[in-house]
């Protein structure tokens, strides 16, 4: 008998999605449906678009004042939304 090399299936389509070139673009993905789930139901209600462009997360909101409290805290934000995706994809956050 021979020993095969078991590999978790996660693992083999990560690093298929890596070779085409399809990885960052699922990550960015999920960090954008994330962030309703990470800022809170609250928040999301207010969340009018969100987008990734160069490594930053773009979120429109409805409310100013809402906007200058999350402004507060981007820092966070941004280490708890990589975080939950499990990958470094976004450097800083802008409300707008």
């Amino acid at each position: 008998m021979f020993r095969r090399d078991v590999k978790d299936i996660k693992e083999l389509v990560m690093r298929n999605l890596r070779q085409q070139g399809l990885e960052m673009p699922l990550l960015q993905k999920r960090l954008v449906e994330a962030w309703p789930v990470v800022a809170g139901e609250t928040i999301g209600s207010y969340t009018l678009n969100a987008w990734i462009q160069n490594q930053t997360l773009y979120v429109k909101l409805s409310s100013p004042a809402l906007r200058a409290d999350l402004s507060m805290r981007r820092a966070e934000f941004v280490a708890l939304l990589n975080q939950y995706v499990g990958n470094q994809v976004i450097a800083d956050i802008r409300f707008c």
